[in-house]
């Protein structure tokens, strides 16, 4: 049965200054224009807040297909720029997946039509739309190139790799729980690493599976904060029960300090403030005309 109410693992990281470190890397990736690579191999750049202050060196860049919808069925033969790998001086990887404004064109369509897991048997069934759109994942936009997941673990890192991470917001969320079951099924049991240095940061993620999915995913990857505000509508889609959550729920309750607006109480910012509002440091900003009513 699906944990959706779950806590988070014990061994995974959920203070504020980390779930920032990693939003801000998630927001990295949403910020680089479809069509253009900007996080090229040796590229460095920083992530600062609070303590956090790590430089980063950018090792690929990846792409996929967008999202289709019935509004836009075009997405699915768009190669788009997805999100990057990169690795700070520690030999720490972060796997960076950003999300698409055509997440609620999906939600109008309200279709939700499953299929079976592509990548590992009997791991029950996922979302079609996410599915298709991980399986476009690739090495360059050469839709003929390897798949992200083949590729990860075997690329050229400054560092000897000590622990992977991976991020994502929204339909990034979706395709970072689908990346993380194959790469700890696949690559992490084919090199000998244990799925105890795989840790996973979803922020808006949808459902992406039923509950035999989930029960596969949260014996596999149980390091895993799926961080969900309780007025955003994309955690709360698909429906169960034919959809069930991961593991590792981190809920934000924004009260009355967001606007109640889809896509404010969405937007990865809107995560950001109110992660920040959490600690004692500087309260990350919403973004304009997203205030609500400060009591």
């Amino acid at each position: 049965m699906a944990s959706s109410g779950a806590a988070p693992a014990p061994s995974i990281r959920t203070d504020v200054n980390t779930l920032i470190q990693y939003a801000t890397l998630v927001k990295l990736a949403e910020g680089v224009p479809p069509n253009q690579t900007v996080f090229t191999p040796g590229k460095v750049f920083n992530v600062s807040y609070g303590p956090v202050n790590v430089d980063y060196t950018a090792v690929m860049t990846f792409y996929a297909n967008d999202l289709a919808t019935e509004a836009n069925p075009a997405r699915a033969t768009q190669v788009v720029s997805f999100g990057f790998v990169a690795q700070d001086a520690a030999g720490n990887v972060v796997i960076s997946i950003r999300g698409t404004e055509g997440i609620f064109e999906w939600l109008q369509d309200a279709r939700f039509l499953d299929v079976p897991c592509p990548f590992l048997p009997g791991a029950g069934r996922t979302e079609d739309g996410f599915t298709a759109v991980y399986e476009s994942l690739r090495q360059t936009q050469d839709p003929a190139s390897k798949h992200l997941v083949d590729v990860v673990a075997g690329l050229p890192y400054p560092k000897p790799v000590t622990s992977w991470t991976v991020c994502g917001h929204s339909l990034g969320g979706a395709l970072t729980t689908l990346f993380a079951l194959d790469f700890a099924a696949h690559a992490l049991k084919a090199e000998g690493s244990a799925a105890a240095h795989l840790s996973v940061y979803s922020y808006a993620s949808p459902r992406t599976g039923n509950a035999s999915f989930v029960d596969t995913y949260n014996q596999l990857v149980p390091n895993t904060c799926r961080l969900a505000n309780r007025f955003d509508l994309v955690p709360k889609v698909p429906l169960p029960p034919e959809y069930q959550h991961v593991l590792g729920l981190f809920e934000l309750n924004p009260k009355l300090d967001v606007k109640p607006d889809v896509l404010c109480e969405h937007h990865l910012t809107t995560y950001m403030n109110l992660v920040s509002k959490m600690g004692s440091g500087a309260v990350l900003p919403l973004d304009p005309g997203c205030a609500g009513i400060s009591l």
